[in-house]
């Protein structure tokens, strides 16, 4: 739990830092957030667990503290948080099967069409 208090604190360090010299894209980021995450045609906690996953994909850990803390603000459940998980782990896993195609392609150019 330490290794989580700590990324809170340098996410927040990070931001009081940055937006306090004026990094114009770090309050871009902060305020295309602001615009994207409010309730619209989706929920907020749809759009929380959509990130969940997303930095679930991406391996940001911050990203995925946030997000799940932010989530559950908005009313997600655990059980919404392991379904959105287990997409990303399911999506994070498709690549691999591209590859594996092309990697079919080439053991038949090598081996022969009925390898």
């Amino acid at each position: 739990m330490d290794e989580l208090r700590q990324i809170t604190r340098k996410r927040k360090e990070a931001y009081t830092w940055f937006m306090a010299h004026k990094s114009k894209s770090y309050k871009a980021i902060a305020d295309m957030e602001a615009d994207v995450y409010p309730d619209g045609a989706m929920t907020r906690k749809n759009k929380e667990l959509m990130a969940t996953a997303i930095a679930v994909v991406i391996n940001c850990q911050s990203c995925m503290q946030w997000h799940i803390e932010e989530a559950s603000k908005a009313g997600a459940t655990v059980e919404e948080l392991i379904e959105a998980i287990d997409v990303a782990i399911e999506f994070a896993a498709g690549p691999a099967t591209v590859a594996a195609r092309f990697a079919m392609d080439v053991i038949k150019d090598v081996y022969g069409e009925d390898a």
